[in-house]
């Protein structure tokens, strides 16, 4: 959350004093990836707090895994492209993006029921030759 603090400080105080001084083409990147990285702290904002929610037992692990509350796969590029958005907004979102890995994996672990093994083949050849040769 205090990622999300940071964040907010930085794109209500010196963000906006940073975006002013954009020509106007960064200034309409500045104004996406800003939508863009405020967007993946939400979606790691809310899983967190369902979380917090099943660990103060106001809501079941199992409702927790349901899909509404699960961080998708689907990524949202924050990153930016453009080299002439201010370093600090840049930062926010690489920091922001290696946390969304983070978080998404303990979400997998939590919640994703691991597949099943593949078979053996050493196994299964071990198998043939016992049928073969008793």
């Amino acid at each position: 959350m205090e990622l999300v603090e940071e964040t907010a400080a930085y794109l209500d105080g010196d963000g906006r004093q940073d975006s002013r001084l954009l020509s106007r083409a960064a200034a309409l990147s500045y104004a996406g990836e800003s939508m863009k990285l405020t967007t993946r702290l939400m979606q790691i904002a809310s899983w967190l707090l369902v979380q917090r929610a099943v660990r103060e037992q106001d809501m079941s692990a199992e409702a927790a895994g349901d899909p509404r509350y699960r961080l998708a796969d689907r990524r949202i590029e924050t990153e930016p492209r453009r080299g002439d958005l201010p370093i600090a907004l840049i930062e926010y979102a690489v920091r922001a993006e290696k946390l969304y890995d983070r978080v998404l994996h303990l979400d997998r672990q939590m919640y994703v029921e691991p597949a099943e093994a593949p078979a053996n083949p050493v196994l299964n050849q071990m198998d043939l030759l016992r049928a073969a040769f008793g």
